[in-house]
């Protein structure tokens, strides 16, 4: 692209052009026969007239009419023709004999349609004894030259992306918009042309023949419409249909793809007369619902030019049902626009609304529909009710609905629900339903596989329960998105895999589904709080945090299931993080999403951890009903080790918090009697023999850092390096206090004394030579880290100790060194820890020995 430095300004030519009229300035009275051809708005007129001013300039006289039939026209004189698809036969026939003779210059501008034989016949005259100009939109780089010649404009890369978007490069169509930002008060985050330069299309949609205005008006629908289906829109035979497209493209309103651009199109949506325009959309839809096509591309384009009013209810509906599977928000945006249109509400509606996590709106329409509806819809209705009440904890009421629905995958999820409140009959229900109400799809496979999965945790081998949710869980990835599921048969499985230390798995499995869409928005919410979950409990605090944060983007509030897991991550996180405001301020939250969410087997991880946590802050009395129901519920399946175990795991730390040895004792029983039903099991229960054997002043460094790294290796990381942590700061034997401290730190993540330049053997002569209390640290160094830990600088720290900065700078150098930590990173890591641990009312005092089992 070249700008001609004898063109006028704003001129954009490509190099072909340019050539020419470098030729043409060179030599004026040179041989001269050229065919311009492009459509309206795409420079034609500019060009001749850039063309006359340089004959103009050379002194050779100008014509800009095409001659008569008879009239003469003198050699010297340059003909100069616009619009010659306009000339008559007789018009055209002269100048094709002025070509002919080859004694006249002469230039004919002109559109590629309509062409009559005798213009046909001029156009090929030029081409073979002239030059034929073809023009064409502009490239990018022509409309950001365009644009910089705009002075207000200039050429910022957004502005020129969105001109030649909206415009596709239409020379004309580039000069009105950038004419009409010129004017525009701003144009930082420019969205949609002024309205201005959208009303400059009026008079070039006026002139339009009315079938031309239609084909406008269907083709601003958007997608490929077939030439039957145009043909029977506009009453034309498909040649007719050709002319047609063919006389809009000339006009410079068609691309040559068959699309609109942008602009025209809105124009095109905005200017056309009401009455005509809900004709032809209303037409164009029936036409499509006749052949079975897809509606959902039509009424989605309706929709961006705010003409959504313009479709019948039956349209709206048949839109609903295509995007329901991808977009469940907006197909039961859909499903309310036909109810407003006079469409009564289904089931389907209310299976959208559910899909998209609107429970409220599904619950209301199923409701409605239990009572109203066709018995099949009924059926239909009841699953949606029964699955909203299932994510809001109603579990009881959940598995009434799903069976009584009577197909065979609301029976696998009916013994889902009787397992998860407890009931021990449900796990010799058989999930087949009825036989003759649901054929064995991908949905009816899956969920007798989540009810075998949940029927394996509680009675068999967690091989068997993960093997069984995993397998369902990927049988909906192929098509998952529209599947109204109370739970996920992924998050079945990442929960049991959390249960038995499969953390990569339960990883893998709900990466897997969120990157499916299993479930649609409803499950995506549960999906995430896993990741987070199993994020939290390998010590990944602050990754943790960052995947809560996407729960809530899309700003909707959390069901009381989520709501749970999310008050139960949060709290965790501020546990770890031994950040005692964050546990104060979460506390009240906490203690609501346990209110809110009845008791069942899916929710006492979260509980457990809400447990921990109440003990923490000293009031762990008001979760103790919960944690009741949770015991209860679980003695009534038989005390499954696989659930059973992560809670008395949970409940052995709530004791150690508040002081409680017997009952902590008591939780470390059971936990050694299930070590034989899994890995996980042995690992836990022999980390808790060892923790308690700490507490009470008993410190074998073997085992401790043994059960650490068991821990550790289950994916309880953060656990296996507070238990090698407690154990160091509890231990009179210097050796053993780094080296449980340096397996802490690798726990971590962290790099070890050694590692940093300073030997154990060092780190041990540091500490002995500090000669450090019981618990690793002095009381006034105790004070000082709880200060470091909140943030104050040494200033704020002494004023509120009443000592000098100096010192409390001198303490901290101290404690770095006693723990032998390589840098401050890992001296706030630790003392978090230390911290923690010194805050309970047990940490500092060796616990009674335990009577011999």
């Amino acid at each position: 692209m070249i700008m001609n430095d004898l063109a006028a300004p704003g001129l954009i030519l490509d190099k072909g052009l340019q050539a020419l009229l470098d030729a043409v300035a060179q030599d004026p009275t040179g041989p001269l026969a050229v065919g311009i051809a492009g459509p309206a708005g795409h420079g034609k007129t500019a060009l001749l007239a850039e063309l006359e001013r340089i004959h103009q300039r050379a002194g050779i006289a100008v014509r800009t009419a095409a001659p008569e039939p008879d009239e003469p026209v003198d050699p010297d004189t340059v003909v100069l023709v616009d619009d010659a698809h306009l000339l008559d036969d007789a018009r055209t026939e002269a100048l094709l004999r002025l070509v002919a003779g080859r004694r006249h210059r002469l230039v004919v501008a002109h559109r590629p349609w309509p062409r009559s034989a005798a213009f046909s016949e001029l156009v090929d005259a030029l081409r073979r004894d002239g030059q034929a100009v073809l023009l064409t939109p502009f490239t990018r780089e022509q409309t950001a030259a365009h644009l910089a010649a705009t002075p207000e404009l200039g050429r910022p890369a957004d502005l020129v992306d969105f001109v030649h978007t909206q415009t596709a490069g239409v020379p004309r169509d580039v000069e009105r918009l950038a004419r009409g930002l010129a004017g525009a008060e701003t144009r930082t985050g420019v969205v949609e042309p002024p309205r201005s330069v959208i009303l400059e299309f009026g008079p070039d949609l006026e002139v339009q023949p009315a079938p031309v205005r239609r084909l406008l008006l269907a083709v601003a629908v958007g997608g490929a419409l077939p030439v039957s289906m145009l043909g029977a829109l506009l009453g034309r035979d498909p040649a007719g249909v050709d002319e047609l497209i063919a006389t809009t493209r000339a006009a410079g309103l068609l691309g040559a793809d068959g699309r609109l651009a942008p602009i025209v199109r809105r124009a095109v949506a905005t200017l056309s007369p009401t009455t005509e325009r809900t004709a032809v959309w209303r037409r164009l839809t029936e036409l499509q619902l006749a052949r079975g096509g897809a509606v959902l591309p039509l009424v989605r384009s309706l929709l961006a030019v705010g003409a959504l009013g313009d479709c019948p209810a039956a349209t709206l509906a048949a839109a609903a049902d295509e995007a329901l599977a991808d977009e469940p928000a907006f197909a039961a945006k859909l499903f309310a626009a036909a109810t407003a249109a006079g469409r009564p509400p289904n089931a389907q509606q209310a299976l959208a609304a559910a899909l998209a996590g609107d429970l409220d709106d599904a619950l209301r329409l199923a409701d409605r529909l239990l009572g109203t509806a066709a018995p099949p819809e009924r059926s239909e209705a009841a699953v949606v009710a029964a699955t909203a009440l299932a994510h809001r904890g109603h579990v009881g009421r959940s598995v009434e609905l799903f069976r009584w629905s009577g197909t065979a995958s609301a029976a696998a999820f009916a013994i889902v629900g009787g397992l998860a409140a407890g009931d021990p009959d449900a796990s010799t229900e058989s999930p087949a339903g009825d036989p003759a109400g649901e054929p064995p799809t991908l949905h009816a496979s899956a969920a007798r596989l989540m009810a075998n999965g949940v029927r394996e945790s509680v009675t068999g081998p967690p091989t068997a329960a993960l093997s069984a949710l995993v397998q369902a869980a990927a049988l909906l990835e192929p098509d998952g998105r529209a599947a109204l599921l109370p739970d996920s048969p992924a998050a079945l499985a990442a929960l049991t895999a959390v249960h038995c230390g499969e953390l990569e798995i339960a990883e893998r499995v709900l990466h897997r589904a969120l990157g499916a869409g299993v479930g649609g928005p409803l499950m995506a919410r549960r999906h995430r709080l896993l990741q987070a979950w199993i994020l939290m409990v390998r010590g990944e605090i602050h990754a943790a945090g960052e995947r809560l944060a996407t729960v809530t983007l899309d700003g909707r509030p959390l069901e009381s299931r989520d709501q749970l897991f999310a008050a139960a991550i949060r709290m965790g996180i501020g546990r770890r993080n031994s950040d005692l405001g964050a546990l104060k301020r979460g506390w009240g939250q906490a203690l609501e999403a346990v209110v809110r969410h009845p008791v069942d087997l899916f929710t006492l991880l979260p509980l457990g951890e809400l447990a921990i946590a109440g003990a923490r802050l000293g009031d762990l009395a008001r979760l103790e009903p919960y944690l009741h129901q949770g015991r209860a519920l679980l003695h009534r399946l038989g005390d499954p080790p696989l659930w059973s175990v992560p809670l008395h795991w949970s409940e052995l730390h709530a004791a150690i918090l508040t002081g409680e040895p017997t009952v902590a004792d008591e939780h470390v029983a059971a936990l050694l009697a299930a070590a034989g039903h899994s890995r996980y099991a042995a690992v836990v229960a022999a980390a808790a023999e060892s923790w308690v054997e700490v507490l009470r002043g008993v410190v074998d460094p073997t085992r401790v850092e043994a059960a650490a790294r068991g821990l550790h290796d289950t994916g309880l990381c953060w656990d296996g390096a507070r238990l090698a942590g407690q154990a160091a700061i509890r231990t009179a034997d210097r050796r053993a206090m780094t080296t449980l401290l340096e397996c802490a730190r690798a726990l971590q993540g962290r790099p070890s004394g050694g590692q940093s330049g300073q030997t154990p053997t060092t780190g041990a002569s540091t500490a002995r030579a500090a000669g450090p209390t019981q618990h690793g640290l002095s009381d006034r160094e105790y004070e000082v880290a709880e200060l470091v830990l909140a943030g104050l600088t040494y200033r704020e720290i002494g004023d509120r100790l009443f000592i000098s900065a100096k010192t409390v700078e001198h303490h901290v150098a101290r404690m770095r060194n006693r723990l032998n930590c390589a840098n401050r990173t890992e001296l706030l890591a630790l003392l978090r820890t230390l911290v923690a641990d010194r805050a309970s009312d047990t940490a500092g005092q060796p616990w009674p020995q335990r009577a011999s089992r």
